[in-house]
């Protein structure tokens, strides 16, 4: 079951949550900006341990702790593997007070209705039970909205709940992201239809259920308050949707209760050839503007 003080954590704890679950599909952009092309690596078994380093160097630099970073979101094969020494979950929450998730989606299926609902999920159970074992204390799960869509939306959080049901069956906390695309012309509507789905389905979980939503910034301040008000769910979190890590900030602190959950935005400005004191200066410095945005 949940661990009683990672829940505390992420319910009642000042900062945000970092995102470090670019998976294979992304890794080799995430790579790019990190300062290393596809030169650099020659299979995919070589580009899977340079993103690992990358990731246990910001879990290991010293501003990278549960002070300002509430959680963290891994990959599958992050989960598997060891930082310093360590199982990477056991060495985020004993060493770094860092709550760990694990992010379970295989991905988008097409398009329809101008929403994007999950692929299918072949041994998600087994995937749950062997991430409980490792001391994971939620889930992500991610589908993409790309228009105003009643029934695309309907499907996307229809779906999302589906699976969360699934995680909350064995112990973990879901975070639900129904991500809607920031670049729609009817961002405001889509975000409107969200709003509703996402408040029918958790009116309709059963009392003691708790489960924490990751969404676009809205369009229109505080627009997601009712949510984060809702008694089922423990947080909403921001993912920063391409837009830049100052444009992000700015954003997220004009809605109060909602902390980030920033993947890119967070990492910018890293480079696999920076000195250990430039690279941990530069996430200070992010980690600090983040924290800051994320406690209004």
């Amino acid at each position: 079951m949940a661990n009683a003080a990672q829940r505390e954590q992420m319910k009642n704890g000042k900062g945000f949550i970092a995102a470090l679950d670019q998976s294979g599909g992304s890794t080799p952009k995430a790579l790019k900006l990190y300062g290393i092309d596809e030169t650099g690596y020659a299979s995919e078994a070589e580009m899977f341990d340079l993103i690992h380093a990358m990731r246990a160097r910001v879990a290991q630099a010293p501003a990278f702790t549960g002070d300002k970073v509430l959680a963290a979101i891994l990959f599958e094969m992050t989960m598997d593997r060891d930082i310093a020494g360590m199982p990477a979950p056991s060495f985020l929450w004993q060493e770094r007070h860092v709550v760990p998730f694990l992010k379970i989606d295989k991905g988008l299926a097409a398009a329809e209705n101008g929403c994007q609902v999950m692929k299918p999920m072949p041994g998600l159970d087994a995937l749950l039970d062997r991430a409980a074992a490792k001391g994971i204390f939620g889930t992500k799960e991610r589908s993409v909205i790309g228009a105003a869509d009643p029934a695309g939306i309907k499907a996307v959080v229809d779906q999302q709940f589906e699976v969360a049901t699934t995680v909350l069956a064995h112990g973990l906390v879901p975070i639900l992201e129904p991500e809607v695309t920031i670049s729609i012309p009817d961002k405001a509507a889509a975000e409107e239809i969200l709003r509703d789905e996402i408040a029918r389905q958790l009116d309709a979980l059963p009392a003691g259920v708790e489960v924490m939503l990751k969404l676009s910034i809205p369009t229109v301040p505080d627009f997601y308050a009712p949510l984060i008000a809702h008694p089922k769910v423990l947080r909403v979190v921001a993912l920063s949707g391409g837009y830049s890590r100052d444009e992000a900030n700015a954003l997220l602190a004009n809605n109060h209760g909602m902390i980030a959950s920033f993947s890119r935005a967070l990492l910018s400005g890293l480079t696999a050839q920076q000195t250990d004191a430039a690279f941990n200066a530069t996430i200070a410095e992010a980690i600090d503007t983040i924290y800051q945005a994320s406690i209004t």
